[in-house]
This record gives structure tokens, C-alpha cells and sequence, in this order.
């Protein structure tokens, strides 16, 4: 049950193939309980097998979980779950499958277990295939392919590669999956699986085949029947495969080969009663088409009546869109243009909603996926961008006011200190026309960089852009009087700063306006007394700090060395 993949029909997901026997699902009474030995080879065969009978797997993997839960053995008991979770994946239960998948990934990398990492991963890639990222899909094929060491079967290998080629597909990389196809292949003859060998030539030719490689397909088909036939099966028991044949014949024209692969699966299908509906659906619409070239149109509408008819008893929206723009096509090809063009409007509508509905499903289940370590590394990832302001690189006013608000109204201690300061660079308007604002930026910048050395991210306080040149600067756990002191050294490392290489002869200097938190405080309040002291500050001469209310203004010209003073004035 490794996931390797065949195809079902053009843009559907492909499915597992090959029917296989299993063991029963229960003990009976006089049976004894299995070694765990017993059990991971069980599972062994659960996970590699290329069967169809998902139902046979699900009470099996369940079974086994109760054993493995009786012997202690932990990995055994995930390894299990994980069954189950794949088969809910293949029956597209993809949002029940989720959070069980996304909890056996999360234990499987905290506690470093290899093999079931693997098989999580491989299992993610197909989940986020599902949800339409590609990206993420070939992600988590690569990691479960590079989890795979010596003590790994070589079939379960090939099952890995099969995998891996069928993500490098998906995301358009044909080449470098063909490449892994072609390996999957050699390796597969190398051990004798002649399955498995099908396998990596019949999801070489489907994915040959969508990327437009008609030849590749052909060859890969020809190459896939020849196979079959030295092994002694035929493809008469494989249903997928003559999926596959079809497909590649109806895209090379050859419309009577394509319409006898079609009837050939179709017998299949009649033979056990249509257990799998949506298989027979795609056959019976690949045969409608194939008549609809060939000119049996009488025969092509019954052929989608008959589509028709299955999609309703079992409600297959996706596939009964697709017979409704076949119908148009068919009802174009019999002259009613009035008929296929109503058709037509009302497959495109259908398709609307589906499209619709399909997008809040991947919506739900992305939110399951969320839950995860790694998608809460992703959403703090995004969250932080969001709180980063794009050109210097520092926190933005949505950080400020998350924490300044947090911190005024929710300390740790109460009696806690808190200064809040807004710096604002002096006569930056004068950069930007002089120099430009190229030079501009590159002078916000390097404030940026200082500011941030001179008050980083931590228990006592952080900075950040409010907008423009204008900055913020948020100091705790010191007294106004210390707090007062290291504004005063920033301005002093800025006005020092080599800025000649940017703006030649003008100077750079920031005014700072600081006000001291107190018992009544809001955030709004706090800021707003901490510009009123800033318009102080460019009011008493720019280059200095001013602190609120208490009209202490620490003066720049007192400061200075006097080669600074002729500098700046």
C-alpha cells in the first residue's frame, strides 16, 4: 500500500491498482496473539501491497494497533494508524485523514523514528496533492525518498521513486520525473517485481501523456503491454492499466484502439457489478469519446447515458461535470450547435461551483494542517512577516501596538517602569530632494540597524518603524532616569555614524520624544504625550531628547565634542 499510482482519466488523481488477497481482519478465538516480529511483517505487507481492497485494510491496520497497544510496541501501534490514515486518504476522506497523519508526523520527527517519518511524509504528499500545492506535494516526496536507508526493501523502494516521480510530475518537472521513472524501472526488473516494473511504465505513459510527450506515452504503453504479456498476466485483470492504454490512445488519435482498451475495462466492471462506479464512469466517458471520433454517435450518447446514470446513483459530481462538456461535444458533433451550446453554459456553470466547492474543502483541511508543528513554524513564519516592515526589516506599528498595548495594560509586575520614546529623523525631507530617496532609504536603513543594536527584541523592550522616518522605541524593567541615559547614547551613535558615502556633506540626526508610563495609561495616551515631547524637541533645535512635561531637554550643543558642533551647525 506504498502509493504508487496509476491513472484513472485526464485530471484525475491516479489510484492504487492490482487486486491482491489479504488476511482476515480478526484472530479467531483459537488463534494466539502475534509477536511483534509477526506484526511489523504483517505490516510490511499492508503498507507495500498494490491491492484495491482498501476495505480489507482498514479492520486489518485496526487489528494490529490492538496488538501493538498490548505489546507496548509504540512504533508498531503508529505504524498502523498511519494504514488507516492512508486508507481514509484513498477513499477521499481527506479531512478525517488529516489530523491523525498530521499527529503520527509531528510524533515521528520529535522522537526521530525514520520509517514512520517516511511514511508520513509520503502520505502528506499525496494529502497536499489533493489541495491543489504542488510545491509542497514534491517537499514531502523528496523527504520521504531521503528517509530511506540500506536496511530498506528494494520494493518498497520503487513504490518511494514511483512516488517521487509522480510529485516531480505534478509540478512540471517531467524531465527529472522520467528520470525517476526510468530508475523505479530498473530497479523493479533488478528484483523480478514485474508489478511494480507496470507500475513505474504505466504512470510514465499517463504523466507522458498530460506533459504532451505523445511518443513517450506510446513507447512506455508498448513497452507495458509487453511486460504483461512475458509475465503471464495480460492486462485483462488490471482495470487502471487499460485506463491508462486508453487514454494514451485516444491523445494519439488511434480512436479504434482506444475504444477496445475502453470496452475491455468496461467488461470488468460489468463483471463485479460496478463496486468501483467512478472507475467505470472513466471508462465509459473515454468510450464515448472515442465513438464520438470514430462517428458513433448513437453509440457515444448511450455510452454517457450510461455515465449519466451511475454519476446520479452515486453521486459523482467531479466526474458527471466532465459528461456534461462531453455532451456538448457530442451534441457539436451531431450539428444541434443550439443544444451543445446550452450544454456547454451549464457544464461551465457546474463547474464554477464545483471549483467553489472544492476550494472550501482544501480550506477546511488546510486549517486540520495547521495544527501541526510544522504548519505552526509556517503560520508564525507568515505572522511574522506580517508584523515586518518591508524595507528595513524591522518590526512594523502592528507589532507595536500587539505588545506596547500588552505590555501597558498587562505586566508582569505592575510596578514595572515603562518609557516610550518617538524618534524622528531631522530634516529627512531634505535627503530625499538632494540626494534622492534612494540615498532616503538607505538611510532609514542604517537607522534601523542602529536602533535595533541599541534596543533588540527582548524582556525590557523592542523598536520599530511606526511609518516614514519616524520610529519607536519601547523601554521596560529601567527607570526614566536609565532609560533616558540610552536614548540619549542612540542619538549620540547616530549623529556619529559615517554617513558621507550616502549623503556626502548633510548630516543625520533624530529628535526623540519620550514619554513615562503611568497609571492611567493607554497605549494612545502614551504615544500621543510622547509626540507632544518630540514637537518639543524639533523645537527646541532638533538633535536631542526631550522628556514629557518635566521639560528636561538634553541638549545636543552641550553634549558634543566641539569639532561635532561645527559639524552640525
Amino acid at each position: 500500500m506504498d502509493e504508487p499510482m496509476v491513472a484513472t482519466g485526464p485530471g484525475h488523481p491516479p489510484q492504487a491498482c492490482v487486486p491482491r488477497t489479504l488476511a482476515p481482519a480478526a484472530l479467531t478465538a483459537a488463534e494466539q496473539p502475534r509477536t511483534a516480529e509477526q506484526l511489523a511483517a504483517d505490516l510490511d505487507d499492508l503498507e507495500d501491497d498494490l491491492g484495491y481492497e482498501i476495505e480489507a485494510w482498514l479492520p486489518q491496520a485496526a487489528h494490529i494497533e490492538r496488538e501493538a497497544e498490548v505489546l507496548g510496541e509504540v512504533d508498531l501501534v503508529h505504524r498502523a494508524r498511519l494504514v488507516q490514515a492512508d486508507v481514509r486518504l484513498r477513499k477521499g476522506q481527506t479531512l478525517d485523514a488529516t489530523p491523525t497523519l498530521l499527529e503520527l508526523h509531528s510524533w515521528a520527527t520529535e522522537h526521530d523514528r525514520p520509517s514512520v517519518l517516511a511514511r508520513s511524509h509520503l502520505l502528506l504528499s499525496r494529502t497536499h496533492r489533493v489541495l491543489g500545492d504542488p510545491a509542497a506535494s514534491l517537499e514531502h516526496a523528496v523527504c520521504a525518498v531521503e528517509l530511506l536507508d540500506e536496511n530498506t526493501s528494494a520494493r518498497r523502494r520503487v513504490s518511494y521513486l514511483i512516488r517521487l516521480a509522480d510529485a516531480l510530475s505534478y509540478t512540471g518537472s517531467f524531465d527529472a520525473a522520467a528520470e525517476r521513472y526510468a530508475q523505479a524501472e530498473r530497479l523493479a526488473v533488478a528484483i523480478g517485481d514485474a508489478e511494480r516494473q507496470i507500475l513505474a511504465l504505466n504512470n510514465l505513459a499517463y504523466y507522458a501523456c498530460t506533459a504532451g510527450q505523445e511518443q513517450l506515452a506510446f513507447a512506455a504503453v508498448e513497452r507495458l503491454r509487453a511486460v504483461a504479456a512475458a509475465d503471464g498476466r495480460g492486462l485483462d485483470h488490471a482495470s487502471s492499466y487499460l485506463d491508462t492504454i486508453a487514454q494514451v490512445e485516444l491523445t494519439f488519435g488511434r480512436y479504434a484502439e482506444a475504444r477496445r482498451a475502453a470496452q475491455a475495462g468496461i467488461e470488468l466492471y460489468d463483471a463485479d457489478g460496478y463496486e468501483d462506479a467512478e472507475a467505470a464512469v472513466l471508462f465509459l466517458l473515454t468510450l464515448a469519446m472515442a465513438q464520438r471520433h470514430l462517428g458513433e454517435t448513437g453509440s457515444a450518447q448511450h455510452s454517457l447515458d450510461r455515465c449519466r446514470q451511475l454519476c446520479d446513483e452515486r453521486d459523482l459530481a467531479m466526474v458527471r461535470i466532465q459528461v456534461q462538456q462531453e455532451q456538448a461535444e457530442l451534441y457539436a458533433a451531431c450539428g444541434d450547435l443550439g443544444r451543445a451550446f446550452e450544454t456547454y453554459k451549464a457544464f461551465h456553470q457546474a463547474d464554477k461551483a464545483l471549483v467553489s466547492e472544492q476550494r472550501e474543502a482544501r480550506a477546511r483541511t488546510r486549517q486540520a494542517l495547521f495544527e501541526t508543528t510544522e504548519a505552526r513554524r509556517e503560520a508564525d513564519q507568515f505572522r511574522e512577516q506580517a508584523r515586518r516592515d518591508p524595507l528595513t526589516g524591522m518590526w512594523n506599528r502592528r507589532y507595536m501596538d500587539e505588545h506596547l498595548t500588552t505590555l501597558i495594560e498587562h505586566p508582569l509586575d505592575p510596578g514595572m517602569p515603562l518609557v516610550a520614546a518617538i524618534v524622528d529623523l531631522d530634516h529627512f525631507k531634505r535627503i530625499n530632494d538632494t540626494r534622492s530617496h534612494q540615498a532616503g532609504d538607505r538611510v532609514l536603513v542604517e537607522v534601523a540597524g542602529l536602533l535595533t543594536a541599541a534596543v533588540p527584541t527582548s524582556a525590557t523592550g523592542f523598536s520599530a518603524r511606526l511609518g516614514g522616518e519616524e520610529f519607536v522605541v519601547v523601554l521596560t524593567g529601567i527607570g526614566p532616569a536609565q532609560a533616558v541615559q540610552r536614548l540619549e547614547k542612540l542619538r549620540r551613535t547616530v549623529a556619529a555614524h559615517a554617513w558621507q558615502d550616502i549623503t556626502g556633506d548633510l548630516p543625520v540626526t533624530i529628535s526623540i520624544g519620550v514619554a513615562i508610563r503611568t497609571a492611567d495609561s493607554t497605549q494612545s495616551s502614551l504615544l500621543g504625550r510622547a509626540d507632544a515631547a518630540l514637537y518639543a524637541a524639533k523645537h527646541n533645535g532638533r538633535n536631542r531628547v526631550h522628556v514629557e512635561e518635566s521639560g528636561l531637554d538634553v541638549d545636543a550643543a552641550r553634549e558634543i565634542s566641539h569639532p561635532e558642533r561645527r559639524r552640525y551647525r
